[in-house]
Formats: structure tokens, sequence, C-alpha cells
């Protein structure tokens, strides 16, 4: 199956080179879509030299500033649907997913699922070189969705995920609310309401290592209303 990975970016100078380099050079063999957000530290630029340098397998999008996780993601997955691939990977810059996992998420689909989850709250699974509060923030924002949304996942904030085109394309993504980390949330949401089959592998999530995590206040609290929003459309029967 023709597989891409989408790899929002906002000031990833110091990570995207090799994290390109490892996705290329895995042995499944998946292509990359860059989308970035016009970051001041010119990582655009290089992700424009891998382009050069991979033509066809590394692809850029450029946009106009800092525009957000969930609009960057969109971007990536009309871009991905547009090029033809029939797996779309979404995952962070900073390594904290590990690409040598993206694999097992290949495999996990072709038994039958249609969106799978790098997850670190499934066996086998952990979260290394976190503080406690983050790691209590983390785990909080999961069970407090679970509850609520009656999501299936284990790890219903992760941004590792591999996505079949069909399951996007059975989404109005224009009409997707949420923008930053809550645009996770309400796309397994979605997803799930629409019946597709979610499944989940084991990673070892670790956190970065170079540059400035974005995850902010702001953030948090965008994330609560979401949950509270489709919370409410979930008990009224509506549509979220």
């Amino acid at each position: 199956m023709k597989t891409t990975v989408i790899v929002p970016t906002y000031n990833e100078k110091e990570n995207i080179e090799a994290l390109v380099t490892q996705l290329l050079a895995l042995p499944s063999a998946v292509d990359v879509i860059v989308v970035d957000d016009n970051s001041p530290d010119g990582t655009g630029a290089i992700a424009d030299r891998l382009a050069d340098e991979h033509p066809g397998r590394v692809h850029v999008i450029h946009r106009a500033g800092k525009l957000g996780l969930g609009t960057a993601y969109i971007a990536g997955f009309h871009k991905a649907i547009a090029t033809g691939y029939d797996l779309i990977v979404t995952m962070d810059a900073d390594f904290s997913h590990p690409p040598k996992n993206i694999p097992d998420m290949i495999a996990k689909v072709a038994q039958g699922y249609d969106l799978v989850i790098g997850s670190r709250y499934v066996p086998g699974g952990a979260a290394i070189e976190c503080t406690l509060p983050r790691k209590m923030l983390s785990w909080g924002a999961n069970a407090f969705a679970r509850t609520l949304l009656g999501l299936k996942a284990h790890d219903t904030t992760a941004g590792f995920r591999c996505y079949r085109r069909q399951v996007l394309e059975s989404i109005d993504l224009n009409q997707i609310f949420s923008n930053g980390y809550s645009f996770l949330i309400e796309m397994l949401y979605k997803v799930q309401r629409k019946g597709w089959k979610v499944g989940e592998v084991p990673i070892i999530f670790q956190n970065r290592q170079q540059g400035v995590s974005k995850i902010s206040r702001n953030e948090i609290t965008k994330a609560l209303y979401t949950v509270l929003r489709l919370f409410r459309a979930r008990l009224f029967g509506k549509a979220a």
C-alpha cells in the first residue's frame, strides 16, 4: 500500500533532516509530506532541500504562519489524498514518535484495522523522560476523553497514527472545529462514530530531546473545551 507520513513543523531545524532520513530508510517504503508553518529558524528551507534531493518522495507544503496543528494535518491530508496514497501516517517532528514503529502500524492496518494508533497505554507501551506532571496531565486527559466520549482507544491524544485513506475521505475535514492538539481527540471521535475499526500498537514515547515543546496552557484549555463540546453533542444525539 502506497504510504506517506505527514510531519507538521514549526522551528524543527534540529530534527527534520534526521527524521526524514530515517523515514526514507524504513523497510516499509514511505514518502514524506512536511507541512511547515513558515518556521523562523529555516526548517522550511531544509525541507525544500530534502525534497530536491529526494524528488517524488519528499513533498513540502509551506504555510503563511503558525496556523495550528489541526489545519496543518488537514493540509497534509488533502495533499496525500490528491496524490493517491493508500495509507496516511501522522507523527511529530521531535522524535517522540519512533519511526521504527511505522512498519508495525502498517502491518496492523493489513490485519483489517482502519486507524492504528501508536500507543503509550497498551501493554508494551510507555512514556520515558517525561516529568511526573506531564505524565499525569496525559493520563488525566486520556481518562477524561475516554469517559465522556466513550472512546475505545487507550491513547486518545496520540498524534502518531496511520489512517486508511477511505477513513479520511469519509469525514468532512473542512468541518473539523478543533485546531491544536484537541484536533486529535475530535478526529478519533469522528472516526469511531463512523464505525471504522480502531487498533493500537505499543510504542515507547520519548520526550523531545531537541527544540521546544509546543504544548501550552492554552492548548490544554482548548482540549478541555473540545471534549465538553463533543460530549454535549453525544449526549443530545447531535452531529459534532
